[in-house]
């Protein structure tokens, strides 16, 4: 007779809100930016607006170097890079409050065109690692008062790109944003069904 063993093993989403993150509202996003801004972390704040423009990846974010956003010693207004996921091209607009103040990070840390964007103070990493730039991410959803396991790295890339379908339901001006090769892709990160289903039902009074 085989002796019963109990499995002590846990599920790795037990306790936990499984699902994508939520993006953040424009009022949340002005909340940290200035929260950033007062605080004078000007690494953080360089970082914020880059995510939030650029709506990249983490791995991707955290792993671009000063020339990839750079023209000479200006940021320019536009840049592209190739997803370390996806190996496709993709390009993003960087804003004038981004462009300031990315460039005033630049100058503080003295960095040069081969230079990662953002180094990593950890010994033995050349850049911000994906865990740590998640741990940031908690700390400023933290700052202004949000729920730490509602929101994550992924909100950063789905927050602008949510703020323009909202704005212009084109759905395919944020699937090229967002570098999907088809629109399904995009239709199901940003959640939009269920969304405008809603919408729809709201509007609807009997």
């Amino acid at each position: 007779m085989e002796a019963h063993v109990t499995s002590n093993h846990c599920p790795w989403n037990k306790g936990k809100l499984v699902g994508q993150k939520a993006p953040l509202k424009a009022k949340e996003i002005w909340a940290i930016r200035t929260h950033l801004q007062m605080s004078k972390r000007v690494r953080d704040l360089a970082l914020f607006n880059l995510g939030f423009d650029s709506k990249l990846r983490g791995c991707d974010l955290v792993g671009l170097r000063v020339r990839d956003i750079c023209h000479g010693d200006r940021v320019s207004s536009r840049a592209m890079v190739t997803q370390s996921k996806t190996q496709r091209p993709v390009q993003f607009e960087i804003t004038q409050t981004t462009r300031e103040s990315v460039e005033a990070w630049i100058q503080r840390r003295h960095l040069r065109s081969d230079d990662f964007l953002f180094p990593s103070r950890v010994t033995g990493a050349a850049h911000l690692g994906t865990r740590q730039y998640a741990r940031i991410v908690h700390g400023w959803v933290e700052d202004i008062g949000l729920d730490t396991v509602e929101y994550g790295t992924h909100s950063m890339r789905r927050s602008k790109a949510s703020l323009i379908y909202k704005k212009t339901k084109n759905l395919r001006a944020v699937q090229i944003l967002l570098g999907h090769s088809k629109l399904e892709s995009t239709v199901r990160y940003l959640g939009i069904e269920v969304d405008d289903a809603l919408e729809i039902a709201e509007q609807i009074d009997v």
